[in-house]
């Protein structure tokens, strides 16, 4: 079969099945593995060549929603007749359940499930390491900096956090992710935030360190670097994600004492 992916996390998904050698296109963002780098590009997510797509003679492409913006590539692909499957994950047994799809649809069902099984060991594994907290760690996963954008409750993020017994400090937002206001984060009280800026290679946790906010996470310096590509992508490295936050997590101490020179703060430690 013929494939084109037009996401990172479809692309990663192939990988894990063992169907690299199916893919025909991949999209500019598609980084992994490194046998990925051979393959020809289409384009950028949201600025998917079409014609290029078109010229590949695909039998199947590998479409995403969980991008924003690229519902008009999905319509593009649908007016050109090009056989496509959209995904669209939110939680994170959606990805599962993507996973499971994409393997039914490659002939390889039961690499599928094995694929599954060993994310959810990982991750089981990773919540192993951690202590029962008298309340769960809040979590701010920043998306980028200006506005403050961060994943809200129907986020993958979300659960994520919960199998390590933490929580999304914007679990009570009802969105995929949001602006935020410095009232609306300073109201949320996280304890911890991961910079991971989309799309930015260096980041920067200074930057946030610097912001006069009343938060724990400033006062206490828990405020860490973590790539986008463990968090954002919907696909089989969120475990490895999950065993990145753990990490973190573990780095937080229940006696955390101010960092000199932040006079931020207000809220309680984890």
């Amino acid at each position: 079969m013929r494939i084109v992916s037009l996401t990172a996390s479809n692309t990663e998904i192939v990988w894990a099945l063992g169907c690299l050698d199916q893919l025909v296109g991949v999209d500019d963002h598609s980084d992994f593995s490194a046998e990925v780098s051979r393959i020809p590009r289409v384009g950028p997510d949201l600025q998917v060549n079409l014609d290029k797509v078109e010229t590949l003679k695909p039998d199947l492409v590998l479409s995403s929603l969980s991008v924003p913006g690229m519902e008009r590539v999905v319509e593009g692909l649908e007016r050109r007749g090009i056989p496509q499957v959209v995904l669209d994950p939110e939680t994170l047994a959606d990805v599962y359940a993507d996973i499971r799809r994409v393997a039914e649809l490659l002939g390889v069902p039961r690499q599928g499930t094995h694929v599954v099984r060993a994310m959810q060991q990982r991750i089981a594994a990773a919540r192993g390491r951690l202590p029962n907290w008298v309340r769960p760690p809040r979590v701010m996963v920043e998306w980028w900096p200006r506005p403050m954008i961060a994943a809200g409750q129907r986020s993958w993020v979300t659960q994520m956090l919960e199998a390590l017994g933490a929580q999304n400090a914007f679990a009570h937002l009802e969105v995929r992710s949001k602006p935020l206001g410095a009232a609306e984060v300073e109201e949320a009280q996280p304890d911890l935030i991961t910079v991971s800026w989309c799309g930015v290679k260096k980041l920067r946790p200074e930057v946030v360190l610097k912001r006069n906010l009343r938060i724990p996470a400033i006062r206490y310096g828990q405020v860490f670097p973590l790539e986008e590509a463990y968090l954002g992508r919907p696909g089989p490295r969120l475990a490895e994600g999950v065993e990145r936050l753990a990490n973190l997590l573990q780095r937080v101490p229940v006696w955390a004492k101010p960092i000199p020179g932040v006079e931020g703060g207000g809220g309680e430690g984890i």
